[in-house]
């Protein structure tokens, strides 16, 4: 056998998004996309702002598509500095920001530089599944921080996760699978948390920083805790995922700063980014600097529709504040088993087990509104029938 024996134990439990994005795949192929209901993957459907697709197109022809230095061009570096020093309320500097190859790149490269063998990484759960693989990548290994019923981050239980070989703690808000948003005296109490532990280093990945809705607002982590970096993307914000374009801001508290930033641009060049793909640092830094986003609104409608579909349901869920998910209490104590009744009726969601979480589910919906739509009926289907053999047999 040519492949590893880790990646085929990688390859037995990999992610349970994947397997139920391609158990959507084939019950498409059987019935018709039209008649799949496939919440399964965050995969923003919503058209980029078309200020993205402009600059893209008029940098094509014009701009020098060869090696630049691996930390990013200098000039989107010094304007996304401009940029995230106003959004974060710190001080930053083009020498602050690594771009990447997407907030999943940019976690591998923070993590490549901070990490050594045996060292563990704390994740907040419910937590985004790949966390695991990409603390193994580097030789560390992932340790659990529950949250408490809210799905808001418990500090006690943080502080009891650490230990002697804590690295660092990865922190998600908006978040998913929750869609919470945490507040600031989350962030102030994790400082005091680890008053004492300047080498751990909080990082935060906020892919869905832009997506709240309600006035809802996003504290900075960067300001509220000194050792702290932030790791980012075009992926949702501008509905950018396939083109992997994001950028690594590093907090003004970290030990020995420039050498943590020189290690962050080596990790981008020996794990094989090289570099972040150079048309999109430009049109991400342009987009940015000049306000674009999508509108955001279209996801809340979407919200609030599943939301109402739930709530007929009598399904329980975390009120979602940020991101596009619904985290969503199983009916039945075993989560993969209530995945499988919504299959029955064509329904794609994912188990909440995949994020350190069982008894839930989570259903992604940055899907059309035709599709939240038409799932009511063969949800509550689905609801039915668990009611009926719950109900007791008279005679």
């Amino acid at each position: 056998m040519i492949v590893s024996k880790k990646m085929l134990g990688y390859m037995e439990n990999s992610s349970w998004i994947r397997r139920m994005f391609e158990e959507g795949a084939r019950l498409k192929a059987v019935h018709g996309p039209e008649n799949v209901f496939d919440f399964s993957l965050g995969n923003p459907d919503l058209p980029p702002p078309q200020a993205a697709l402009e600059k893209a197109a008029g940098l094509l022809t014009c701009m020098n598509h060869g090696y630049m230095p691996n930390a990013g061009f200098p000039d989107v570096r010094e304007a996304l500095a401009g940029y995230a020093s106003e959004l974060y309320e710190v001080p930053l500097r083009g020498d602050d920001i690594v771009m990447c190859c997407g907030a999943g790149g940019g976690l591998n490269v923070v993590l490549k530089a901070v990490t050594n063998p045996g060292d563990e990484i704390i994740a907040v759960a419910p937590y985004f599944v790949e966390y695991g693989f990409y603390a193994e990548n580097h030789g560390g290994t992932l340790v659990e921080a529950k949250c408490g019923p809210d799905f808001l981050p418990d500090l006690q239980s943080i502080r009891s996760a650490i230990g002697p070989k804590t690295r660092a703690i990865i922190v998600n808000s908006p978040n998913n699978p929750t869609g919470r948003v945490y507040p600031a005296e989350v962030f102030t109490g994790l400082a005091e948390v680890l008053g004492d532990r300047p080498d751990i280093l909080v990082i935060s990945d906020e892919p869905y920083r832009k997506l709240v809705y309600d006035g809802r607002e996003v504290p900075s982590v960067l300001r509220l805790i000194p050792n702290s970096v932030v790791v980012t993307s075009a992926s949702k914000e501008l509905s950018l995922a396939g083109q992997r374009i994001g950028y690594i801001a590093a907090g003004g508290g970290i030990d020995e700063k420039q050498k943590f930033i020189s290690a962050l641009i080596l990790a981008t060049r020996i794990l094989g980014f090289v570099n972040a793909p150079s048309l999109m640092q430009k049109v991400y830094a342009a987009c940015l600097c000049e306000g674009a986003c999508i509108d955001v609104a279209r996801y809340k409608e979407r919200r609030d529709l599943f939301t109402g579909i739930l709530d007929d349901a009598g399904l329980e869920y975390a009120p979602p504040e940020g991101a596009f998910y619904l985290f969503v209490k199983s009916p039945l104590e075993d989560d993969v088993a209530f995945c499988s009744e919504l299959v029955k009726e064509k329904i794609l969601a994912v188990p909440g087990r995949g994020f350190g979480w069982p008894g839930y589910v989570r259903f992604a919906y940055c899907v059309s509104i035709e599709s939240i739509r038409g799932c009511a009926p063969a949800l509550m289907r689905v609801m039915e029938g668990i009611k009926a053999r719950r109900r007791p047999v008279t005679r």
